[in-house]
């Protein structure tokens, strides 16, 4: 259960910072009332631009407001077992020897894929745990499916070894360790340059993008996001997976431009994304879908959502949310943040029975991820805390104890 409060995250961090509330809000160029209810906890959540704005003001990485699930914190305790493995596989050891090259006839190509893909669904499953458990092995297999067979053998070798790092990065991020994640993808874009995938680079550098963003480096990953996908723009939109990797980093440059104040060209952005996804139609779809960047109507959609939702519109995203259908491709924790951002939506126009609605359902197909996410809980304690309480809401606040 997630029991510490935004506020209190802040409050610690302004103390460690030698800020009062009044030098945070400076800092930041946050109202020091804002700062003051959220301490307070008057105020149980705030919008991205806001925690951005706060997070640069107290030196940190944003992650350290969010308190992402699973969250490994940042306390001093040493790093659980299942992480240091991970972290040994991710940057193995100064003058290890290479792998070995027997016993790589009985591991193929294939195998290794449907290896990448079950971990990439792991990950959208929000199975953390599980991945950490299964991905060294995974990054282990390519690294050695690189190093042995014909130049052709290895170049498709490396391809797999960059989505395996990769995935790495990415539970890097979810783990809070973007230092760690940032290293994985510099890996990741290594094996990409010397593999047979020519969109490889392009879907490694979204993720650095990500990072990024994680680490409030926004012009950083920007300018990145737009620079990559004007090259795949020009060479490589004549492919289903061309326009999804395209596509894919369209929204990332758009979910920058938001976060930096600049809603106009974000929302620009994401109405020309979900006119692209049309072409999708046009185009024989990806050999292998788990491995490309998710991008659709669906996904823009959810984006579009969860951007008016942080910037303040929720009427614009209910609009945006009614009656949308989404495609079977749309990984489980996509579903999830819809409904969450659905929920705050209905919050923010005081319609608390629509929000239950949206919670119950997120209940039902994500019980665990919505105990633990800090988003969850400070919506239905805004809830809980509110003038009305409707049917089904102290089921819920019991559920994330939230109660007191």
């Amino acid at each position: 259960m997630a029991t510490d409060h935004l506020g209190d995250r802040i409050a610690r961090l302004r103390r460690l910072a030698d800020l009062t509330q009044e030098g945070l809000s400076e800092r930041s160029g946050v109202s020091v009332d804002v700062i003051r209810k959220l301490e307070q906890k008057r105020k149980h959540s705030a919008r991205l631009p806001t925690l951005h704005a706060v997070s640069k003001g107290l030196g940190v990485e944003l992650t350290a407001l969010l308190g992402d699930p699973p969250g490994v914190s940042s306390n001093g305790e040493p790093d659980s077992p299942s992480l240091v493995a991970v972290r040994r596989a991710l940057m193995p050891p100064l003058f290890a020897p290479p792998p070995e090259p027997s016993g790589a006839e009985r591991l193929s190509l294939p195998l290794l894929r449907a290896e990448l893909a079950a971990a990439w669904t792991l990950y959208h499953d929000a199975e953390f745990g599980r991945l950490m458990d299964v991905l060294p092995g995974i990054i282990a297999d390519a690294r050695l499916v690189a190093a042995v067979g014909s130049d052709d053998e290895r170049a498709a070798g490396q391809a797999a070894l960059g989505k395996a790092l990769q995935l790495g990065g990415h539970l890097a991020i979810r783990l809070g360790k973007s230092d760690l994640a940032l290293s994985a993808l510099e890996r990741a874009i290594g094996a990409a340059e010397m593999s047979s995938d020519p969109l490889l680079s392009a879907m490694v550098s979204n993720s650095v993008a990500w990072a990024y963003q994680r680490q409030n480096r926004l012009d950083d990953a920007q300018h990145l996001a737009v620079y990559v996908a004007d090259g795949v723009e020009r060479e490589h939109t004549d492919t289903a997976e061309g326009v999804r990797v395209w596509g894919g980093l369209l929204m990332s440059a758009a979910t920058s431009y938001a976060r930096n104040g600049d809603y106009s060209t974000a929302n620009d952005m994401m109405v020309t994304a979900e006119a692209a996804t049309g072409r999708l139609a046009t185009l024989p779809p990806p050999a292998d879908s788990k491995l490309v960047s998710v991008f659709s109507r669906s996904s823009v959609r959810i984006e579009r959502v969860r951007l008016a939702v942080q910037h303040g519109r929720p009427d614009e995203a209910l609009t945006l949310a009614r009656g949308m259908r989404l495609s079977r491709d749309i990984p489980p924790s996509w579903r999830t943040w819809l409904l969450l951002d659905v929920a705050r939506a209905h919050t923010d126009v005081g319609d608390s029975a629509g929000a239950v609605r949206a919670l119950e359902s997120l209940r039902r197909v994500a019980p665990a991820w919505m105990r633990h996410h800090t988003l969850a809980v400070a919506i239905v304690g805004d809830l809980w805390h509110g003038p009305t309480r409707p049917p089904g809401l102290r089921k819920l606040a019991e559920f994330l104890g939230v109660t007191d």
